[in-house]
Protein backbone atom coordinates (compact mmCIF):
# COMPACT_ATOMS: atom_id res chain seq x y z
CA UNK A 1 0.00 0.00 0.00
CA UNK A 2 2.78 2.42 0.91
CA UNK A 3 4.70 1.63 -2.27
CA UNK A 4 1.56 2.24 -4.36
CA UNK A 5 1.06 5.62 -2.70
CA UNK A 6 4.68 6.58 -3.36
CA UNK A 7 4.39 5.49 -7.00
CA UNK A 8 1.18 7.49 -7.43
CA UNK A 9 2.81 10.55 -5.86
CA UNK A 10 5.73 10.30 -8.27
CA UNK A 11 3.39 10.04 -11.26
CA UNK A 12 1.45 13.10 -10.09
CA UNK A 13 4.65 15.09 -9.53
CA UNK A 14 5.94 14.18 -12.96
CA UNK A 15 2.83 14.49 -15.10
CA UNK A 16 0.65 16.79 -12.95
CA UNK A 17 1.65 20.11 -14.58
CA UNK A 18 1.12 18.69 -18.06
CA UNK A 19 -2.31 17.33 -17.14
CA UNK A 20 -3.26 20.62 -15.48
CA UNK A 21 -2.23 22.56 -18.59
CA UNK A 22 -4.36 20.31 -20.80
CA UNK A 23 -7.42 20.66 -18.53
CA UNK A 24 -7.14 24.46 -18.37
CA UNK A 25 -6.64 24.73 -22.14
CA UNK A 26 -9.66 22.52 -22.83
CA UNK A 27 -11.83 24.48 -20.37
CA UNK A 28 -10.84 27.87 -21.87
CA UNK A 29 -11.50 26.62 -25.41
CA UNK A 30 -14.88 25.18 -24.40
CA UNK A 31 -15.78 28.47 -22.73
CA UNK A 32 -14.90 30.46 -25.84
CA UNK A 33 -16.87 28.00 -27.96
CA UNK A 34 -19.95 28.48 -25.79
CA UNK A 35 -19.97 24.99 -24.29
CA UNK A 36 -19.00 26.19 -20.78
CA UNK A 37 -19.67 29.90 -21.06
CA UNK A 38 -20.42 32.75 -23.42
CA UNK A 39 -19.51 32.16 -27.05
CA UNK A 40 -16.79 34.57 -28.16
CA UNK A 41 -17.05 36.45 -31.46
CA UNK A 42 -13.26 36.86 -31.65
CA UNK A 43 -11.24 35.14 -34.39
CA UNK A 44 -10.09 31.59 -33.70
CA UNK A 45 -6.45 32.70 -33.85
CA UNK A 46 -6.96 35.08 -30.91
CA UNK A 47 -8.84 32.45 -28.96
CA UNK A 48 -6.10 29.89 -29.66
CA UNK A 49 -3.45 32.34 -28.50
CA UNK A 50 -5.26 32.87 -25.18
CA UNK A 51 -5.78 29.10 -24.82
CA UNK A 52 -2.08 28.39 -25.33
CA UNK A 53 -1.10 31.19 -22.95
CA UNK A 54 -3.42 29.84 -20.27
CA UNK A 55 -2.06 26.30 -20.75
CA UNK A 56 1.54 27.51 -20.45
CA UNK A 57 0.73 29.52 -17.32
CA UNK A 58 -0.99 26.51 -15.72
CA UNK A 59 1.97 24.26 -16.57
CA UNK A 60 4.48 26.60 -14.90
CA UNK A 61 2.43 27.29 -11.76
CA UNK A 62 4.86 25.39 -9.52
CA UNK A 63 7.70 27.81 -10.21
CA UNK A 64 5.91 31.16 -10.73
CA UNK A 65 2.43 32.55 -10.20
CA UNK A 66 2.31 35.80 -12.14
CA UNK A 67 1.74 34.13 -15.58
CA UNK A 68 -1.31 32.35 -14.14
CA UNK A 69 -2.69 35.57 -12.61
CA UNK A 70 -2.19 37.38 -15.95
CA UNK A 71 -3.78 34.54 -17.93
CA UNK A 72 -6.75 34.51 -15.51
CA UNK A 73 -7.31 38.24 -15.96
CA UNK A 74 -6.99 38.13 -19.75
CA UNK A 75 -9.14 35.01 -20.05
CA UNK A 76 -11.93 36.56 -17.97
CA UNK A 77 -11.91 40.02 -19.56
CA UNK A 78 -11.59 38.81 -23.15
CA UNK A 79 -13.38 35.44 -23.21
CA UNK A 80 -15.24 35.32 -19.87
CA UNK A 81 -13.35 32.05 -19.29
CA UNK A 82 -13.18 31.05 -15.62
CA UNK A 83 -10.80 28.04 -15.63
CA UNK A 84 -7.55 29.98 -15.16
CA UNK A 85 -9.25 32.23 -12.58
CA UNK A 86 -10.36 29.29 -10.43
CA UNK A 87 -6.85 27.83 -10.48
CA UNK A 88 -5.33 31.23 -9.71
CA UNK A 89 -7.59 31.73 -6.66
CA UNK A 90 -6.72 28.26 -5.33
CA UNK A 91 -2.99 28.88 -5.76
CA UNK A 92 -3.31 32.28 -4.09
CA UNK A 93 -4.93 30.71 -1.03
CA UNK A 94 -2.35 27.95 -1.01
CA UNK A 95 0.82 30.03 -1.44
CA UNK A 96 0.19 33.69 -0.68
CA UNK A 97 0.13 35.33 2.75
CA UNK A 98 -0.40 38.76 4.22
CA UNK A 99 -0.02 41.67 1.83
CA UNK A 100 0.43 39.41 -1.17
CA UNK A 101 -2.93 37.77 -0.54
CA UNK A 102 -4.56 41.14 0.04
CA UNK A 103 -3.05 42.36 -3.23
CA UNK A 104 -4.46 39.35 -5.05
CA UNK A 105 -7.95 40.01 -3.65
CA UNK A 106 -7.73 43.62 -4.75
CA UNK A 107 -6.63 42.55 -8.23
CA UNK A 108 -9.43 39.98 -8.43
CA UNK A 109 -11.97 42.66 -7.49
CA UNK A 110 -10.62 44.91 -10.24
CA UNK A 111 -10.82 42.09 -12.81
CA UNK A 112 -14.41 41.28 -11.81
CA UNK A 113 -15.26 44.95 -12.02
CA UNK A 114 -13.64 45.14 -15.44
CA UNK A 115 -15.68 42.11 -16.47
CA UNK A 116 -18.83 43.98 -15.49
CA UNK A 117 -17.84 46.96 -17.65
CA UNK A 118 -17.00 44.67 -20.59
CA UNK A 119 -20.36 42.90 -20.19
CA UNK A 120 -22.21 46.23 -20.19
CA UNK A 121 -20.32 47.32 -23.31
CA UNK A 122 -20.79 44.06 -25.24
CA UNK A 123 -24.37 43.45 -24.14
CA UNK A 124 -26.40 40.39 -24.95
CA UNK A 125 -25.64 37.14 -23.17
CA UNK A 126 -22.27 38.50 -21.99
CA UNK A 127 -24.05 41.32 -20.17
CA UNK A 128 -26.49 38.96 -18.47
CA UNK A 129 -23.69 36.57 -17.47
CA UNK A 130 -21.04 38.97 -16.21
CA UNK A 131 -22.84 42.23 -15.44
CA UNK A 132 -26.06 41.21 -13.67
CA UNK A 133 -25.82 41.79 -9.91
CA UNK A 134 -26.77 38.27 -8.88
CA UNK A 135 -24.46 36.68 -11.41
CA UNK A 136 -21.57 38.95 -10.37
CA UNK A 137 -21.94 37.87 -6.75
CA UNK A 138 -22.20 34.20 -7.75
CA UNK A 139 -19.16 34.49 -10.00
CA UNK A 140 -17.20 36.21 -7.24
CA UNK A 141 -17.98 33.31 -4.93
CA UNK A 142 -17.21 30.60 -7.51
CA UNK A 143 -14.16 32.20 -9.14
CA UNK A 144 -12.53 33.71 -6.06
CA UNK A 145 -14.18 32.81 -2.77
CA UNK A 146 -14.52 29.02 -2.82
CA UNK A 147 -11.17 28.22 -4.53
CA UNK A 148 -9.43 30.68 -2.22
CA UNK A 149 -10.95 29.13 0.92
CA UNK A 150 -10.09 25.65 -0.29
CA UNK A 151 -6.48 26.71 -0.91
CA UNK A 152 -6.31 28.23 2.58
CA UNK A 153 -7.65 24.99 4.09
CA UNK A 154 -5.12 22.85 2.21
CA UNK A 155 -2.31 25.16 3.35
CA UNK A 156 -3.48 25.03 6.96
CA UNK A 157 -3.64 21.25 6.79
CA UNK A 158 -0.11 21.10 5.37
CA UNK A 159 1.15 23.41 8.10
CA UNK A 160 -0.51 21.25 10.76
CA UNK A 161 0.99 18.05 9.36
CA UNK A 162 4.42 19.68 9.14
CA UNK A 163 4.15 20.85 12.76
CA UNK A 164 3.11 17.36 13.89
CA UNK A 165 5.96 15.83 11.92
CA UNK A 166 8.47 18.23 13.45
CA UNK A 167 7.11 17.49 16.90
CA UNK A 168 7.33 13.74 16.35
CA UNK A 169 10.91 14.06 15.10
CA UNK A 170 11.81 16.24 18.09
CA UNK A 171 10.28 13.75 20.51
CA UNK A 172 12.13 10.92 18.78
CA UNK A 173 15.42 12.80 19.08
CA UNK A 174 14.73 13.49 22.76
CA UNK A 175 13.89 9.82 23.34
CA UNK A 176 17.09 8.72 21.60
CA UNK A 177 19.06 11.19 23.71
CA UNK A 178 17.50 9.81 26.89
CA UNK A 179 18.20 6.25 25.77
CA UNK A 180 21.83 7.16 25.02
CA UNK A 181 22.14 8.75 28.45
CA UNK A 182 20.69 5.67 30.14
CA UNK A 183 23.02 3.39 28.17
CA UNK A 184 26.00 5.54 29.10
CA UNK A 185 25.04 5.41 32.78
CA UNK A 186 24.57 1.64 32.59
CA UNK A 187 27.95 1.19 30.88
CA UNK A 188 29.59 3.30 33.56
CA UNK A 189 27.95 1.23 36.29
CA UNK A 190 29.02 -2.04 34.66
CA UNK A 191 32.57 -0.73 34.23
CA UNK A 192 32.72 0.29 37.88
CA UNK A 193 31.49 -3.11 39.06
CA UNK A 194 33.88 -4.97 36.76
CA UNK A 195 36.75 -2.84 38.01
CA UNK A 196 35.83 -3.33 41.66
CA UNK A 197 35.29 -7.09 41.44
CA UNK A 198 36.93 -8.71 38.41
CA UNK A 199 40.01 -6.50 38.15
CA UNK A 200 40.65 -6.86 41.86
CA UNK A 201 40.46 -10.66 41.73
CA UNK A 202 42.67 -10.92 38.65
CA UNK A 203 45.22 -8.60 40.24
CA UNK A 204 45.36 -10.84 43.30
CA UNK A 205 45.84 -13.85 41.05
CA UNK A 206 48.76 -12.13 39.30
CA UNK A 207 50.36 -11.19 42.61
CA UNK A 208 50.08 -14.71 44.02
CA UNK A 209 51.38 -16.22 40.79
CA UNK A 210 54.37 -13.89 40.92
CA UNK A 211 55.06 -14.84 44.51
CA UNK A 212 54.80 -18.53 43.63
CA UNK A 213 57.19 -18.04 40.71
CA UNK A 214 59.78 -16.53 43.05
CA UNK A 215 59.45 -18.99 45.92
CA UNK A 216 58.83 -22.24 44.06
CA UNK A 217 61.65 -24.74 43.65
CA UNK A 218 60.15 -27.15 41.13
CA UNK A 219 60.88 -25.91 37.54
CA UNK A 220 57.46 -27.06 36.33
CA UNK A 221 55.77 -25.06 39.09
CA UNK A 222 57.86 -22.00 38.27
CA UNK A 223 56.95 -22.30 34.59
CA UNK A 224 53.24 -22.71 35.38
CA UNK A 225 53.31 -19.74 37.77
CA UNK A 226 55.02 -17.60 35.11
CA UNK A 227 52.37 -18.59 32.58
CA UNK A 228 49.58 -17.74 35.03
CA UNK A 229 51.18 -14.38 35.81
CA UNK A 230 51.65 -13.51 32.11
CA UNK A 231 48.10 -14.57 31.24
CA UNK A 232 46.71 -12.60 34.17
CA UNK A 233 48.54 -9.46 33.10
CA UNK A 234 47.23 -9.87 29.56
CA UNK A 235 43.74 -10.33 31.00
CA UNK A 236 44.14 -7.10 32.99
CA UNK A 237 45.24 -5.27 29.85
CA UNK A 238 42.23 -6.55 27.91
CA UNK A 239 39.97 -5.74 30.84
CA UNK A 240 41.25 -2.15 30.98
CA UNK A 241 40.54 -1.80 27.25
CA UNK A 242 37.00 -3.09 27.71
CA UNK A 243 36.45 -0.79 30.68
CA UNK A 244 37.65 2.13 28.60
CA UNK A 245 35.10 1.26 25.93
CA UNK A 246 32.33 0.99 28.51
CA UNK A 247 33.17 4.44 29.85
CA UNK A 248 33.01 6.07 26.42
CA UNK A 249 30.23 8.62 26.04
CA UNK A 250 29.72 7.85 22.35
CA UNK A 251 28.98 4.57 20.58
CA UNK A 252 31.14 1.79 21.93
CA UNK A 253 33.75 0.34 19.60
CA UNK A 254 35.15 -2.86 21.07
CA UNK A 255 38.90 -3.21 20.48
CA UNK A 256 39.12 -6.45 18.56
CA UNK A 257 42.14 -8.27 17.22
CA UNK A 258 42.48 -9.47 13.67
CA UNK A 259 44.44 -12.07 11.75
CA UNK A 260 47.68 -10.22 12.47
CA UNK A 261 47.36 -11.45 16.07
CA UNK A 262 46.62 -15.06 15.11
CA UNK A 263 50.20 -16.26 15.70
CA UNK A 264 50.14 -14.71 19.17
CA UNK A 265 46.86 -16.50 19.91
CA UNK A 266 48.31 -19.83 18.79
CA UNK A 267 51.42 -19.18 20.86
CA UNK A 268 49.31 -18.58 23.95
CA UNK A 269 47.47 -21.85 23.30
CA UNK A 270 50.77 -23.70 22.95
CA UNK A 271 51.99 -22.16 26.20
CA UNK A 272 48.80 -23.46 27.84
CA UNK A 273 49.69 -27.01 26.73
CA UNK A 274 47.84 -27.41 23.41
CA UNK A 275 49.54 -29.00 20.43
CA UNK A 276 48.54 -26.50 17.75
CA UNK A 277 49.91 -26.06 14.25
CA UNK A 278 49.02 -23.48 11.63
CA UNK A 279 48.64 -23.93 7.87
CA UNK A 280 47.96 -21.29 5.22
CA UNK A 281 46.69 -22.27 1.76
CA UNK A 282 46.32 -20.05 -1.25
CA UNK A 283 47.77 -16.59 -1.87
CA UNK A 284 47.43 -14.32 1.19
CA UNK A 285 45.70 -11.06 0.28
CA UNK A 286 44.65 -7.94 2.14
CA UNK A 287 41.31 -8.61 3.82
CA UNK A 288 38.73 -6.21 5.26
CA UNK A 289 39.14 -5.54 8.96
CA UNK A 290 35.68 -6.93 9.74
CA UNK A 291 36.50 -10.22 8.05
CA UNK A 292 39.83 -10.48 9.86
CA UNK A 293 38.26 -9.86 13.26
CA UNK A 294 35.58 -12.46 12.62
CA UNK A 295 38.14 -15.05 11.50
CA UNK A 296 40.20 -14.36 14.63
CA UNK A 297 37.14 -14.88 16.82
CA UNK A 298 36.37 -18.18 15.07
CA UNK A 299 39.86 -19.49 15.81
CA UNK A 300 39.81 -18.18 19.39
CA UNK A 301 36.46 -19.79 20.19
CA UNK A 302 37.49 -23.08 18.58
CA UNK A 303 40.77 -23.23 20.51
CA UNK A 304 38.92 -22.38 23.71
CA UNK A 305 36.63 -25.37 23.16
CA UNK A 306 39.63 -27.59 22.45
CA UNK A 307 41.22 -26.57 25.75
CA UNK A 308 37.96 -27.34 27.56
CA UNK A 309 37.18 -30.71 26.02
CA UNK A 310 40.22 -32.13 24.20
CA UNK A 311 43.35 -30.53 25.65
CA UNK A 312 45.54 -33.50 24.69
CA UNK A 313 44.42 -33.65 21.03
CA UNK A 314 46.42 -32.60 17.98
CA UNK A 315 44.89 -29.39 16.61
CA UNK A 316 45.34 -27.72 13.23
CA UNK A 317 44.39 -24.16 12.32
CA UNK A 318 44.09 -23.69 8.57
CA UNK A 319 43.41 -20.49 6.62
CA UNK A 320 42.39 -20.94 2.99
CA UNK A 321 42.55 -17.75 0.90
CA UNK A 322 39.88 -18.12 -1.77
CA UNK A 323 39.27 -15.78 -4.72
CA UNK A 324 35.93 -14.70 -3.25
CA UNK A 325 36.50 -15.07 0.48
CA UNK A 326 38.31 -16.77 3.34
CA UNK A 327 37.81 -20.24 4.76
CA UNK A 328 38.83 -20.88 8.37
CA UNK A 329 39.20 -24.45 9.63
CA UNK A 330 40.10 -25.54 13.16
CA UNK A 331 40.29 -29.31 13.54
CA UNK A 332 41.32 -31.37 16.53
CA UNK A 333 41.94 -35.08 16.63
CA UNK A 334 40.60 -37.66 19.09
CA UNK A 335 41.06 -37.02 22.79
CA UNK A 336 42.17 -39.75 25.17
CA UNK A 337 40.73 -38.15 28.30
CA UNK A 338 37.66 -36.13 29.25
CA UNK A 339 34.82 -35.58 26.86
CA UNK A 340 35.49 -37.09 23.48
CA UNK A 341 33.79 -34.38 21.48
CA UNK A 342 32.87 -30.80 22.39
CA UNK A 343 29.32 -29.61 21.94
CA UNK A 344 28.23 -26.47 20.12
CA UNK A 345 27.62 -24.22 23.12
CA UNK A 346 26.53 -20.61 23.43
CA UNK A 347 29.91 -19.38 22.19
CA UNK A 348 29.54 -21.16 18.87
CA UNK A 349 25.92 -20.07 18.56
CA UNK A 350 26.90 -16.42 18.94
CA UNK A 351 29.80 -16.92 16.57
CA UNK A 352 27.51 -18.51 13.97
CA UNK A 353 25.26 -15.44 14.11
CA UNK A 354 28.27 -13.17 13.66
CA UNK A 355 29.46 -15.11 10.60
CA UNK A 356 25.98 -15.21 9.06
CA UNK A 357 25.68 -11.43 9.44
CA UNK A 358 28.61 -11.19 7.02
CA UNK A 359 26.88 -13.48 4.56
CA UNK A 360 28.92 -16.55 5.46
CA UNK A 361 28.24 -19.83 7.21
CA UNK A 362 29.76 -21.70 10.12
CA UNK A 363 29.77 -25.46 10.71
CA UNK A 364 30.76 -27.33 13.87
CA UNK A 365 30.67 -31.12 13.40
CA UNK A 366 32.38 -34.28 14.72
CA UNK A 367 34.97 -35.68 12.29
CA UNK A 368 36.92 -38.98 12.71
CA UNK A 369 36.70 -38.97 16.49
CA UNK A 370 37.66 -35.32 16.68
CA UNK A 371 35.89 -32.07 15.94
CA UNK A 372 35.91 -29.59 13.07
CA UNK A 373 34.94 -25.91 13.14
CA UNK A 374 34.67 -24.49 9.62
CA UNK A 375 33.75 -20.92 8.70
CA UNK A 376 33.39 -19.60 5.16
CA UNK A 377 33.23 -15.81 4.94
CA UNK A 378 32.71 -14.18 1.52
CA UNK A 379 34.37 -10.96 0.47
CA UNK A 380 31.41 -9.56 -1.48
CA UNK A 381 29.14 -8.84 1.52
CA UNK A 382 31.98 -7.66 3.77
CA UNK A 383 33.32 -5.24 1.21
Amino acid sequence: MASSAVALRRVVQRYGPMLLAVVVAAAVWASAAGDLGVRSPLPSAVVLLIVLGSAWAAGTVRTRLWPLFLAAAVGWLVLAAAAAGVLASYQAGLRLRGRQLAGYLAGAALVLGGGVLVGLAVGGVRRITTAATGNVLLLAACLVGLPLVFGLWVRARQDTLAALRDRAERLEREQEARADRVRAEERTRIAREMHDVVAHRVSLMVVHAGALEVTAVDPATVEAAALIRTTGRQALTDLRAVLGVLRQAGPAVTPERGLDALDELIGESRAAGLRVSRQDEGVPTALPATLGRTAYRVVREALTNVRKHAADAETTVCLRYLPDGLEVLVRNGPSEGGSTLPGAGQGLLGLRERVELLGGRLEATPVDGGFLVRALIPLAVVA
